[in-house]
């Protein structure tokens, strides 16, 4: 029984991290909805986002020898092969730590040859970049072919 609770205690800091994704980056907090059901349904958007974001950044460091099909869809590779220039560091790494890591520079990482691997933060506002950016790349090509 002991070892069981301190699995669960061991889980309290993913749960946090997942809740600062929450909170800090979806700004669940400042959103003004009248109604219960209103708010209910943009935090059910806001915890799917969030534990996407969660998600990457853990799989980054957990299974960086991955696919990134595995967690990216083909339009965004494709994206941010146009939008993030290889490196010569990048280039060298493991194939989704590579895109993870341009997502990251996206949200403000530097990649520098000394600095840990990406945060939640960086992997949140790069993300939100991406998704920008891929509306209106789909806005464009609906337009204009």
């Amino acid at each position: 029984e002991a070892i069981e609770k301190l699995d669960w205690y061991a889980m309290r800091w993913k749960i946090e991290t997942f809740h600062k994704i929450l909170k800090s980056g979806c700004n669940a907090e400042e959103s003004r909805l009248r109604t219960a059901e209103r708010l209910a349904n943009l935090i059910s958007v806001f915890c799917i986002i969030s534990w996407r974001i969660f998600w990457l950044t853990m799989l980054n460091r957990t299974c960086p020898d991955a696919e990134a099909k595995m967690a990216l869809t083909p339009a965004e590779i494709d994206l941010l092969n146009c939008l993030v220039k290889d490196s010569k560091r990048s280039r060298e790494q493991l194939p989704l730590s590579r895109y993870l890591e341009k997502i990251a520079q996206l949200g403000g990482y530097l990649a520098r040859s000394n600095d840990s691997p990406p945060g939640n933060i960086v992997m949140w506002r790069g993300m939100r970049r991406l998704a920008d950016m891929q509306l209106g790349f789909n806005l464009a090509s609906e337009r204009y072919g």
